[in-house]
């Protein structure tokens, strides 16, 4: 008799515990206040892609990558995660402005965590080669998420304005579509060589 496998948590954990109520007037201006995180967004995303490009060299030769690179990508792929959620309307706390490079979420973000089992030893040099290639499909799949989540958004947009909550059916969705887009970019950024399943969950 054959003892079953316990499945494995994928190595990239979100999760996300969404608050009762979010302020009406939030989704009107959300969008204005995380400016200024973007701006640091998108120059994390340059050091970001500089360390995994590096990354993906010493992979290929070493079947390794020096934690330090991976500590620069996780923080990369956390700080995105925390803007997403504010700029979408989903979470009422504004982002601190955190460049923790552990691999375990420090829990200086309400309702947000964001863990990453890092892998530095005994990488496979065949997925990290081919890594670009390999993320086709999940873009694709993410492309049609995309529009789906245009459409929930705009529904959410209306539900918060006028109800000051979002449908709990329409968050989830949006929440899953965060977590496999994250889960990709992880997988893309080199910090796993576990390939992320095709599952909002």
């Amino acid at each position: 008799m054959s003892v079953p496998v316990p499945i494995q948590p994928y190595p990239i954990t979100y999760s996300f515990d969404p608050p009762e109520r979010i302020a009406r007037w939030r989704p009107l201006v959300h969008w204005i206040l995380a400016i200024p995180h973007f701006v640091v967004l998108y120059a994390l995303g340059i050091v970001a892609g500089v360390a995994a490009f590096v990354g993906w060299f010493l992979g290929v030769f070493t079947g390794r990558i020096p934690d330090g690179l991976l500590g620069v990508i996780t923080m990369y792929t956390r700080y995105n995660v925390r803007v997403t959620e504010y700029l979408l309307f989903l979470q009422p706390d504004y982002p601190p402005f955190e460049f923790s490079t552990t691999a375990t979420d420090p829990g200086t973000y309400p309702h947000t965590r964001l863990d990453v089992a890092r892998e530095v030893e005994g990488r496979n040099r065949l997925t990290i080669f081919f890594r670009y290639f390999m993320v086709i499909p999940h873009m694709i799949v993410l492309f049609f998420i995309g529009l789906a989540m245009y459409v929930v958004l705009v529904i959410g947009f209306f539900a918060v304005l006028i109800l000051g909550r979002w449908p709990a059916g329409l968050r989830s969705f949006v929440v899953g579509a965060i977590r496999w887009s994250t889960r990709v970019n992880a997988y893309f950024y080199l910090l796993t060589d576990t390939y992320p399943p095709f599952s909002l969950d």
